[in-house]
């Protein structure tokens, strides 16, 4: 009996056949991707997820469909009366011009790209961005936020990837490379 896993051929569960035969290279997944979804909040981590979808997307002549979603939290900051609407107009337009930012960094590399600008929960956001723009892969990055942090603050990306109508890949902010050639990470805009 050959105990070596590497060597074995792996057991196949009647149930749930593999749709190709491991080692054919006749039968390869004919993987299409059209259109990637790429949630940005301008961090270094989501450039990073935006360098790897302008690598996916030249490979597999995809378009880009990026998303910022501003969240308003409307509780008391005890500092008195802050006026919403100023501030959601404040917050709307400084999104705006740091996704116009981002989306000529796409275009520039080849790119066909779209911006979206949404207000609300970020990860119902973008999983309904996901759903109603068509999106075959969403691109996003992780902060990789553990402990107390992660139990306050929640992880919008195990949200997205748990409600997301199509596949979804982490790039976290410390990973190894795969991108070939390596390229630069696409730095965050400069907040206004």
């Amino acid at each position: 009996m050959n105990d070596d896993p590497a060597t074995q051929t792996p057991k196949q569960d009647s149930t749930t056949p593999l749709p190709f035969t491991p080692g054919d290279s006749a039968s390869r997944l004919n993987i299409q991707i059209q259109k990637i979804l790429v949630p940005v909040d301008f961090s270094s981590c989501s450039g990073r997820a935006l360098s790897y979808a302008i690598g996916f997307a030249q490979q597999f002549k995809a378009s880009i469909a990026l998303i910022h979603v501003v969240e308003l939290n409307y509780m008391g900051t005890g500092l008195g009366e802050i006026e919403v609407p100023l501030l959601e107009n404040e917050l709307r337009e400084n999104a705006s011009r740091q996704l116009d930012s981002l989306l000529e960094t796409a275009v520039r590399a080849g790119v066909t790209a779209e911006a979206h600008l949404r207000l609300g929960r970020p990860w119902y956001e973008m999983t309904e961005a996901a759903r109603t723009l068509g999106a075959d892969l969403v691109i996003m990055g992780t902060h990789g936020y553990t402990g107390l942090k992660h139990v306050l603050m929640g992880s919008t990306a195990e949200r997205v990837v748990r409600h997301a109508p199509c596949p979804v890949l982490i790039v976290r902010e410390r990973e190894r490379e795969f991108l070939q050639p390596p390229t630069e990470p696409v730095q965050p805009p400069p907040a206004a």
